[in-house]
């Protein structure tokens, strides 16, 4: 059975080039790097909420196709708003409820009490990824998604919760189950590396109050091999009688794709070997492939994430670290070339 689920989440083709890149342009939100694609279906078409990068924090933008591989930029979701509030450098929206878990259906959203709901993080200080970041929530109630109204206080702190994930929070995403709702996150357990990352649950009634699982981290670092330093970015989906947590593990030099499997969203088993691995050095992602977003449409399992690899004159962005980070994809069946 095992094999049966690792053979039916492969994808072997990677596109190899960018799907979405920053546009090095001094003063927009992604001059620095775009990053953490999230792919959904709405009005007609595919839709990618992600993340750019501007040397001062995230903001989250809203981009549309018609194949899963020509992107164009629709505009703003969340933007920097520097007047006050817990998020006022930015906010890095992650995930948007949908109307079905099913990796096979299309992955419409959920509109709950006449709202479709984001979450999203946000870090305290200027600069990449600074002081211990919370989570929060937004919602909208219009179908062109572009004006979200956030929560005035986070709904998740890294004060509040145990010693793995003291030193801050990062990505989230959210599973609607029989009324009751499931975050799933990863957070560190110190502020300045080397840190671990894990991946933990909360579970909430109504959306605005979350417990923590007793049973933290359920995705776990291993003591040794590709997911040793982080086990991150958890991407929740069913597939049949069984629940699948895309994610992605770093062992201080690369980050590399992993899967694990449930029965029921809180006891996971990992597989042992990435699902999708780094490229070779001069290779879009020949230094990070990380950051899943899964998609099954006409056969196909559509993967995307995030590339990152060293730098090079011509490059239209440079992000942290003299990186280029990008969004790309990879699939189930050989993508046809023009």
């Amino acid at each position: 059975m095992d094999r049966q689920v690792w053979r039916s989440c492969e994808t072997p083709y990677k596109y190899g080039k960018p799907v979405i890149a920053g546009s090095g342009i001094a003063g927009n939100f992604d001059a620095n790097a775009v990053d953490c694609p999230f792919v959904f279906y709405h009005q007609g078409k595919f839709q990618m909420m992600y993340i750019g990068f501007d040397g001062t924090g995230y903001q989250t933008a809203l981009a549309q196709s018609d194949d899963l591989v020509h992107w164009r930029f629709r505009g703003m979701m969340l933007d920097r708003r520097e007047d006050a509030g817990w998020d006022k450098v930015g906010a890095a929206g992650t995930w948007i409820i949908r109307e079905t878990n099913d990796l096979r259906a299309l992955p419409t959203l959920k509109k709950i009490d006449g709202k479709y709901w984001m979450v999203y993080h946000a870090y305290p200080e200027q600069g990449y990824e600074t002081g211990s970041a919370s989570i929060g929530l937004a919602w909208c109630d219009d179908e062109d998604l572009l004006r979200w109204h956030r929560l005035d206080k986070p709904v998740l702190m890294s004060r509040d919760g145990a010693k793995w994930e003291k030193g801050g929070l990062y990505k989230a995403c959210v599973v609607c189950l029989d009324g009751r709702y499931y975050m799933f996150y990863n957070a560190k357990n110190r502020p300045s590396f080397i840190w671990k990352e894990q991946t933990g649950i909360a579970v909430s009634e109504d959306l605005l109050h979350w417990k923590r699982y007793e049973g933290n981290p359920v995705i776990q670092t291993a003591a040794a091999g590709w997911d040793s330093v982080f086990c991150s970015d958890p991407c929740v989906v069913r597939d049949g009688d069984e629940w699948l947590l895309f994610y992605f593990g770093f062992n201080g030099m690369h980050a590399q794709e992993g899967l694990a499997v449930s029965e029921d969203l809180l006891k996971w088993k990992k597989f042992k070997k990435p699902i999708l691995r780094h490229g070779k050095a001069d290779e879009l992602d020949g230094v990070h492939a990380h950051k899943p977003s899964v998609v099954f449409y006409n056969g196909t399992l559509y993967h995307f994430y995030c590339a990152c690899r060293k730098s090079r004159p011509g490059d239209p962005t440079v992000n942290f670290g003299r990186e280029f980070r990008c969004i790309t994809v990879a699939a189930s069946t050989p993508f046809a070339r023009a």
